[in-house]
């Protein structure tokens, strides 16, 4: 057995959850979580610390998930145009406009901060979870994740 099929068979279950808590959806999670693994083992040769694999791995899984929803997001938004009312077209353009200043402000924020945010918010991840992957306190996990937010929201402002 190669190094990546262990790592497969030891992580497969955990991605598939964390892509299951992102997508509500198990036949989309099992698609993503191949992607993610097809992805990973692209670029293997890139893991530097064998030991935060998982870390690694749901970094992986983020991305194809973003890929997917921003992808689908476009489909989704050149169907429904021609649905669109004129006086919906300002308040839709406020609103995304919005959502894409707050996401480039998470894009900014430094590590741990960024991903901590990421596993709660966007995975649903208890700050147990997140400090047992980082392999730090549950303590570590809340006090990061509200210095995130703090830091977020000073950056909208």
């Amino acid at each position: 057995m190669t190094d990546f099929e262990k790592l497969f068979i030891d992580n497969r279950d955990f991605i598939f959850k964390y892509l299951m808590k992102l997508t509500r959806d198990s036949s989309l999670a099992e698609e993503l979580t191949q992607e993610t693994f097809f992805r990973a083992y692209m670029n293997y040769s890139s893991l530097r610390d064998k030991e935060k694999v998982s870390v690694w791995l749901c970094q992986i899984a983020k991305n194809t998930y973003f890929a997917h929803y921003n992808q689908s997001k476009k489909l989704d938004c050149v169907e429904s145009q021609d649905l669109q009312s004129e006086e919906n077209v300002e308040e839709i353009f406020i609103q995304k406009e919005f959502s894409q200043n707050a996401l480039a402000c998470l894009h900014k924020l430094e590590e741990p901060y960024k991903e901590v945010f990421m596993l709660s918010v966007f995975g649903g991840f208890s700050f147990k979870d997140i400090s047992t992957l980082f392999g730090k306190s549950e303590s570590w996990a809340r006090v990061t994740f509200y210095r995130a937010k703090q830091k977020l929201s000073e950056r909208i402002k």
